[in-house]
């Protein structure tokens, strides 16, 4: 603790890389990154991890967060089935990590920690009840209820990209699959695109907002928080979608309650390391 203001770390163990930030009070005062290769295996992988922690490693760090897209088991601290790193099956990271660094270790997957993130230092401060939706290579969801995050069963809650949609699921029409599919290039190179007010580029993004449009109803429907707010990658280009959201949302059925309802964007910097400092919090 320096100055009565406490020091964690946050990991994030994303889908090409590892990000560890070491956070004083609302800042992120040193980050360390490195490379994650998918035919890692657990032992070469941990070691990665280990020694992007280390880089940022203190006296002064109370406690580490790690979010993972993984199911997790955040009493045990065991990840499941890691998405980006196959040899990972089931991994007692808690355990690992606590006895590499002597210090408590909160491990939750990475769409919570995007939610936790948001409540204890961006735009969810501001509500009782918030939703945060992850737009980038899927759709991932962390639900806020009453101040407090809702886990669910092994952190299971909000994977509600999963949910049957048209020929498919609601993933495959809300996170960048639907881009490459549909108009053969990125998210990110349609975005710049749209800024040059590229007419297939807008066309793809008003599609995209629709169909956003339909998981932001059943997120309506099942919970009716105050607001919902977008990270990730594809929120940079919400300018482009907004309207197709709000038409979407024109057939919702209790109207009445969309006038106590608001969609942001984060403007979290560092977002996933933060999301994960949170749980230490």
């Amino acid at each position: 603790m320096e100055n009565g203001i406490k020091t964690v770390l946050g990991v994030d163990i994303g889908g090409t890389k590892i990000k560890a930030g070491r956070i004083l009070g609302n800042d992120v005062v040193q980050t360390s990154i490195c490379k994650v290769i998918k035919d890692d295996s657990e032992e070469a992988s941990l070691s990665k991890l280990f020694t992007t922690i280390d880089e940022v490693m203190t006296n002064a760090v109370e406690a580490i967060g790690i979010g993972v897209p993984a199911v997790v088991d955040p009493d045990s601290g065991i990840v499941y089935d890691v998405q980006n790193i196959p040899s990972w099956k089931e991994v007692p990271l808690k355990e690992l990590v606590e006895k590499q660094f002597n210090v408590p270790v909160y491990i939750n997957n990475d769409a919570n920690c995007f939610a936790l993130g948001e409540k204890y230092f961006g735009k969810a401060r501001n509500y009782s009840n918030s939703v945060a939706l992850s737009l980038g290579t899927g759709l991932g969801m962390g639900i806020l209820i009453n101040h407090k995050l809702y886990n669910g069963v092994l952190c299971g809650a909000g994977e509600i990209g999963m949910l049957p949609y048209k020929n498919g699921i609601l993933e495959q029409y809300t996170g960048s699959f639907f881009f490459e599919e549909e108009y053969g290039e990125s998210a990110k190179i349609l975005y710049q695109k749209a800024l040059d007010n590229n007419s297939e580029a807008l066309s793809a993004f008003k599609k995209y907002g629709f169909h956003l449009g339909v998981a932001i109803k059943a997120i309506l429907y099942l919970f009716a928080p105050e607001s919902i707010i977008l990270g990730g990658s594809i929120s940079n280009a919400y300018p482009f979608f907004r309207t197709s959201i709000e038409e979407a949302l024109g057939s919702f059925a209790y109207q009445k309650q969309l006038e106590n309802f608001k969609i942001e964007t984060s403007d979290l910097v560092d977002s996933p390391i933060l999301g994960a400092a949170a749980l230490c919090l």
